[in-house]
């Protein structure tokens, strides 16, 4: 059984018109970093009252106090358009148990882990690299963040601390699809890939020997990389079952 609770708003941080973050304080039960959980609210229908539910996933390590949940405020969505106009005081549904095995302790043993993520999919990786836990196992790690524009990195001041925090360990890159920046490659990251403009400008290759891949965010760039991974790095999905080389979760 896994029974709804309420949440206490503490802060809602607007980015942008479109990006916002929540900051909750809920009696949860412990996680795993890289789990997601899911949230609700009823809708504004006094005729057919309902909840609506969504899912995500933390940015906060499961030792920190308060929970934050990073989320993109959908056009006509029903739930986002609810949750970023909640204010301090209010009171949302979570779940009380937190769901899914795209955390670190499901990764086999590598020489470097890829971190690939889309949009506000950086949650699960903020969460597993804040905590910090049965990552000494990588020699190197990658986190690789891709968004349409520069604007909408808002998390990169966080991974910065992080790449001080790991002392040379993690090597972070940003892409920006739709307009070139100087700090940033420009591109989708399949073609990114393809072209190897990624793997020479990070200076490690992706390869079934040394690598295990994790891809989160937009279902269109996992299912784009998978393939391209798996039809010319010779790499295949990672299951209990079967060990592979790629860990993969879709972002809606």
């Amino acid at each position: 059984m896994n029974p709804w609770i309420n949440a206490d708003i503490i802060k809602v941080k607007r980015w942008t018109d479109n990006l916002f973050s929540l900051f909750l304080n809920a009696s949860i039960e412990p996680f795993h970093a890289g789990q997601f959980t899911k949230l609700a609210l009823y809708n504004s229908n006094s005729l057919n009252r309902k909840k609506i539910q969504r899912a995500y996933s933390f940015v906060n390590a499961p030792s920190e106090k308060n929970l934050e949940i990073y989320i993109v405020r959908v056009l006509n969505g029903e739930l986002s358009n609810l949750l970023y106009n909640l204010q301090s005081g209010d009171q949302i549904f979570i779940k009380k148990k937190s769901f899914g095995f795209f955390i670190i302790d499901e990764i086999p043993d590598c020489e470097i882990l890829w971190m690939f993520a889309t949009g506000t999919a950086i949650g699960p990786y903020c969460s597993i690299l804040k905590e910090g836990k049965n990552i000494d196992r990588f020699n190197h790690i990658v986190l690789i963040h891709a968004v349409k524009y520069q604007h909408e990195l808002t998390y990169l001041p966080l991974m910065k601390e992080l790449h001080e925090k790991y002392n040379g360990k993690l090597k972070i890159q940003t892409i920006t699809s739709r307009e070139k920046n100087k700090n940033s490659l420009t591109g989708r990251i399949p073609f990114l890939l393809k072209n190897q403009t990624l793997e020479k400008h990070i200076g490690f290759s992706i390869d079934s020997q040394t690598s295990h891949v994790m891809l989160c965010g937009n279902p269109l760039m996992v299912k784009d990389t998978f393939l391209f991974l798996k039809n010319h790095r010779n790499m295949e999905k990672h299951l209990r079952r079967k060990k592979g080389n790629i860990t993969m979760e879709n972002y809606w």
